[in-house]
């Protein structure tokens, strides 16, 4: 008896008259937008400017689409250059396939440009973004399941998920989730990492390097999981071994830049900082109320009370000081 289970779309695709609207393209979006702004919010936080974070992204998000795209037809080769297969669809990301290994690594390419184009140090922008990035996971995650794919083993629990489709080998039946969990468990790292910012102040690429690695343990869990076809190596699939890897790699980072670089950049944005001092310095030219520069201003209040600050009788001596004491260079 069929008590409860998560049902799956009848269909990925909604059409606008001639214009297609696909569910796996909405959620990558929707995701892109959180990620930004999410990512603006810290890194205004941080003392960066407002609108620096899309700037960089502009960059970052075709870069990280590509190398997303790059890593899923190289490790899935077989699906689109085999024997009966079309090349073509190598191109057709709405169908899904994105790596996140690929879409991490080329974003951060993306990401790199844009930064030292605007001078920024690349370790404080990953860090303000890594968080929002999680929760931009989290929402692509639910493209797969407009797409009925990447599901786990067969399964009864109450919240297994239904497939109805049966194009593309699948079998219809009920399984495990995985596109939820991981969804969840980014959910739980976006929040770590933020926790983990504020009570220990991470800086120089810390606060990417803890996403990575909490990411890395998760995605070894449900990789092991999943169903659909994978490479191999010795007994495990190429993503758990992807995931093992850049998980040593971010906690070493995280243990050597600790060490070489502790606690966290002051300035990330030095345009920001410029801006703001200018910005003190024009308040400080003229007084708006009383219409004096700041030197008269200072002077008129360090005046006796009840005495006029009249100038000296003789010009560049003050009263009852001696000439040297008063000249400038």
């Amino acid at each position: 008896m069929e008590l409860a289970y998560i049902p799956s779309p009848s269909r990925g695709v909604l059409y606008l008259g001639p214009i297609p609207l696909r569910g796996y393209a909405f959620c990558i979006i929707i995701g892109v937008f959180i990620a930004v702004w999410l990512g603006n919010r810290r890194w205004v936080a941080r003392g960066g400017q407002s609108g620096t974070v899309a700037d960089i992204a502009v960059w970052a998000v075709p870069f990280g689409l590509v190398g997303g795209r790059l890593y899923h037809v190289i490790t899935d080769y077989e699906l689109y250059f085999s024997p009966g297969r079309d090349w073509v669809d190598a191109f057709k990301v709405w169908q899904g396939g994105l790596g996140i290994w690929g879409a991490i690594a080329l974003g951060a390419l993306g990401a790199w440009i844009g930064a030292r184009r605007r001078g920024i140090p690349m370790p404080a922008y990953a860090d303000a973004v890594a968080p929002g990035i999680a929760l931009a996971q989290a929402m692509g995650r639910w493209g797969n399941w407009f797409n009925q794919e990447l599901y786990g083993r067969e399964t009864h629990v109450p919240w297994a998920l239904r497939i109805t489709s049966s194009e593309g080998g699948r079998v219809p039946g009920y399984y495990h989730p995985t596109f939820l969990y991981e969804s969840l468990w980014c959910i739980g790292v976006a929040f770590l990492v933020i926790w983990a910012d504020r009570r220990f102040k991470l800086g120089h690429g810390r606060a990417f390097a803890l996403y990575v690695a909490a990411y890395c343990v998760g995605r070894g869990w449900i990789e092991y999981m999943r169903v659909d076809d994978a490479h191999h190596i010795l007994g495990l699939r190429l993503n758990d071994w992807t995931a093992l890897i850049v998980f040593l790699l971010a906690v070493t980072y995280m243990i050597v830049s600790a060490k070489r670089r502790p606690g966290r950049e002051e300035v990330v944005e030095p345009l920001a900082v410029t801006a703001s001092a200018d910005g003190r310095e024009t308040d400080g030219e003229t007084d708006a109320a009383s219409g004096k520069s700041a030197p008269e201003k200072a002077v008129t209040e360090k005046a006796v009370p009840g005495k006029s600050a009249e100038p000296a009788d003789e010009p560049g001596t003050a009263a009852g000081a001696p000439e040297s004491a008063t000249k400038q260079s």
